[in-house]
């Protein structure tokens, strides 16, 4: 379905923008909370692209509600459209199958949509942001849940804040196995934690699933943390964005609209 569509991920700390021209992702922008004033900006450079274009449409995604009203308002003011979210306007794009659904993150479940749109099996999605979430599929393409840890940078602030001495260090791969000084140990200790978190918490899944499922990893820290480790079947930057637009195409599909 060759769709023109604005999508919005609104995360903890920054929004997600991207737009699709006749199925495909020709723009992304990422723009913190606290760049308020650029909001506008930003998403009248993601509508420029499709501005003309017939049945075009703007479908967003949130794990924070209190962004979303001023959100909506920008949105309406820079484009003249309203904003259609997932889980409200828009369905859900597969069955989840946690014990509170609608307590899940729109975020986990479209990442796990959009990664087994592409595999076709059961698979991992580990998404390294504010939190880091590591969560599963099964064959069939059904949310089964996951893993939600702090992620690098509030590890790195409670280290800092919660101790004594200890400093708040700018995040980079550690340079050795063994911290020969408080820096390098804090990296340590952050970035092998996380890895072998996400180690462990696989070969779990795997017993569980019968297979060993591949790994997707997205999110702001996901190139730092596991580019070229050999677990990892690859980094997708825009993989919610991919989510969001499956949410929209499989609901209008589904709905004959």
């Amino acid at each position: 379905m060759e769709i023109n569509l604005l999508v919005i991920n609104v995360g903890n700390t920054r929004l997600a923008i991207g737009t699709f021209v006749e199925g495909e992702l020709k723009f992304t922008k990422r723009v913190t909370h606290a760049q308020f004033a650029d909001w506008s900006g930003a998403i009248g450079e993601a509508w420029k692209y499709i501005a003309e274009q017939n049945g075009g449409a703007i479908v967003g995604a949130s794990v924070n509600p209190t962004v979303m009203e001023s959100l909506e308002h920008t949105i309406v003011q820079t484009t003249g459209k309203p904003v259609e979210w997932i889980g409200r306007e828009i369905d859900l794009p597969i069955n989840v199958l946690t014990e509170e659904p609608k307590e899940t993150g729109v975020d986990r479940i479209l990442n796990i949509a959009a990664a087994y749109e592409q595999m076709g099996k059961a698979c991992v999605v580990v998404d390294a942001g504010s939190a880091i979430t590591i969560d599963c599929c099964d064959d069939a393409g059904a949310f089964l849940g996951g893993a939600i840890l702090p992620g690098v940078e509030m590890q790195l602030d409670a280290l800092h804040q919660r101790t004594a001495k200890l400093p708040r260090v700018k995040f980079e791969p550690p340079k050795g196995p063994i911290g020969e000084n408080t820096q390098q140990a804090i990296l340590n200790g952050v970035y092998h934690g996380i890895r072998g978190t996400v180690k462990e918490l696989v070969e779990q899944y795997a017993m569980k699933l019968g297979n060993w499922p591949d790994i997707i990893c997205t999110g702001g820290d996901a190139a730092v943390l596991f580019e070229g480790w050999e677990l990892i079947h690859a980094i997708s930057p825009d993989l919610t964005l991919y989510g969001i637009a499956l949410a929209y195409t499989n609901h209008q599909i589904k709905h004959g609209e």
